[in-house]
């Protein structure tokens, strides 16, 4: 099996749509365990037109997405690109509680809650800057 996709994978087109949905697939599943670990409903908190919530999210799904890509600029396997970006993503994750505990000033989900738009801008920037770095070392 691994070499009937591998072979399939040797051309442009297939291993595209391959690694497309691959990672269409990995931003669901990653996305859905960050919003499980918020304190906030972050779509219905977007629906209400929460700017904070919206790029807090947009910050996650940016740094889900470029650690995803540079798990596939390594050019290993579809199933090495999916390990390395579930393992980015666990660093990304517990980059976002490391933000939580060091600033024990206030509490960075209920301020994005509040719509408190420093707060929501950098969570977006953390989030995007260190894919950068996770994803560096991915390669």
């Amino acid at each position: 099996m691994d070499g009937m996709v591998d072979s399939l994978l040797s051309h442009p087109f297939p291993a595209m749509i391959a690694y497309f949905s691959v990672g269409i697939l990995a931003l669901i599943v990653f996305l859905a365990a960050f919003e499980w670990v918020t304190k906030y409903d972050g779509w219905s908190e977007i629906r209400k037109g929460n700017l904070s919530v919206a790029m807090a999210t947009s910050g996650k799904i940016f740094g889900i997405c470029n650690i995803f890509r540079f798990s596939i600029e390594a050019k290993d396997s579809i199933y090495h690109s999916l390990l390395w970006a579930a393992v980015g993503f666990v660093l990304l994750l517990v980059a976002y509680f490391l933000f939580e505990f060091l600033t024990p000033v206030f509490r960075i989900d209920e301020e994005i809650e509040k719509d408190n738009r420093a707060v929501g801008l950098l969570a977006m920037v953390i989030s995007v800057s260190l894919s950068y770095i996770i994803g560096a070392a991915v390669t």
